[in-house]
């Protein structure tokens, strides 16, 4: 028995691969290094224990097996040489570049996407999020299905070719749009559900803060320190998936939502941008984008060229931008502090959402960035309407305010369609 526990625990041992080729520096910028030490850690974090790598210069990948019959033959070798189970592409590979590779290597193939999809899988815990998961890997799994495996004859062209095997795939086809349909009516549900919500709250005129940035930027971690929460945040890519929505109240006394994302990532796979589109969209919605940035990864540069560009994937655009550039704890004093940028924001600040430090400051600016969104009024309100009063003191920002004979007077910002 014990040995058979032993057997479960271990990990899969993963060699990764990657082709550097003309197209690699077009990717944001991000260096292949950079790149694969990302696929490292998605390795790490979908329990997988990356043992080598190998990479190949060359004008693009072959359409046959992604690397050249040389490097196939050297990458069999060392496969044997780290008793590997299993290859890793930093790439989206094509069905027939996977079903070579595993024909050529004898180990299970995987690429990005999938690592991807894997860890998704494992760290979905709402019902939305599981069916958003389980909706991207059938997506992906419907582009795949080229007849491979015992279960189903291999189908290609010409004679010989027709058959049971075309009926299965076929079969596989049906079953897989059906749950497909499925699914995404029962998401449509939650969708709608979720709308209602939104209504809600733009009637009750409450401003919302949608959290954005890179995966494990520390988006949960300042959403917990903020709000006093104890929502999963932990050193590991995509450690939360479904989006969190919480209260906050700012010094002033306005009362805000917070909304946290899913963590976006460098070549995120666009079966999870359609699947999580819904969560992702909460952005669209939002009054101000708070952008978490990891000031202390080198990358963080191309890591915010990402998150701007998969904003603008969603359609996210012209909205207040506040980016927070977190973790500056983790920079040592030895030596010389990055210099932290970010033209795009509307505003920036330093902070470590880890020890508290700057989050008055970042409070302050959310408060700044929401009162130019409003009106300034001077108004006396009569004892008599207490409930407006109790409005412009829950949605507004008060600057001054006066008990008088004929009522209390105030001068404040609140939002438009309050006025």
């Amino acid at each position: 028995m014990q040995e058979i526990l032993k057997e479960e625990q271990k990990k899969e041992r993963v060699i990764l691969i990657a082709v550097d080729s003309d197209d690699s520096g077009k990717n944001f910028g991000i260096s292949m290094e950079a790149s694969l030490k990302e696929l490292e850690d998605l390795l790490e974090t979908a329990g997988a224990e990356p043992v080598g790598r190998m990479v190949q210069n060359r004008e693009r990948a072959t359409s046959s097996t992604y690397f050249g019959k040389g490097k196939v033959e050297e990458l069999k070798a060392m496969i044997a040489e780290l008793s590997a189970d299993a290859i890793a592409a930093d790439d989206e590979l094509s069905p027939a570049q996977m079903r070579n590779l595993e024909d050529e290597l004898g180990v299970k193939i995987c690429d990005r996407t999938m690592v991807i999809l894997d860890i998704f899988a494992k760290h979905a815990r709402t019902k939305e999020g599981k069916i958003q998961v389980e909706l991207a890997q059938l997506r992906y799994a419907s582009q795949r299905l080229t007849g491979k495996g015992i279960a189903m004859s291999r189908l290609g062209g010409g004679i010989g070719t027709r058959g049971p095997g075309e009926k299965k795939i076929e079969q596989d086809r049906r079953l897989i749009r059906d749950r497909i349909s499925h699914l995404k009516d029962e998401l449509d549900d939650i969708v709608k559900n979720r709308e209602v919500l939104r209504k809600q709250r733009e009637r009750n005129m409450v401003p919302v803060i949608a959290i954005v940035g890179y995966t494990n930027a520390g988006k949960s971690t300042l959403l917990n320190k903020l709000t006093d929460s104890d929502i999963l945040a932990a050193d590991m890519l995509f450690a939360t998936l479904d989006a969190t929505t919480r209260n906050l109240k700012l010094p002033s006394g306005q009362e805000i939502l917070l909304t946290d994302t899913v963590g976006f990532i460098n070549k995120l796979p666009h079966h999870l941008v359609d699947a999580f589109r819904s969560t992702l969209e909460e952005a669209n919605y939002a009054d101000v984008i708070l952008h978490v940035v990891d000031s202390a990864n080198k990358d963080s540069a191309t890591q915010m060229a990402v998150v701007y560009d998969t904003l603008n994937r969603l359609k996210c655009i012209g909205k207040p931008v506040i980016t927070a550039f977190n973790k500056v704890d983790k920079v040592p004093a030895s030596e010389e502090p990055p210099i932290l940028k970010d033209l795009r924001a509307d505003y920036t600040v330093k902070i470590s959402a880890k020890f508290g430090e700057g989050l008055e400051e970042l409070t302050a600016l959310i408060e700044k960035v929401l009162s130019e969104s409003k009106v300034l009024i001077e108004k006396t309100i009569p004892y008599s309407e207490g409930a407006y009063l109790n409005q412009v003191r829950k949605f507004g920002q008060i600057v001054e305010e006066d008990y008088r004979a004929e009522g209390t007077y105030i001068k404040a910002y609140v939002p438009r369609r309050l006025v």
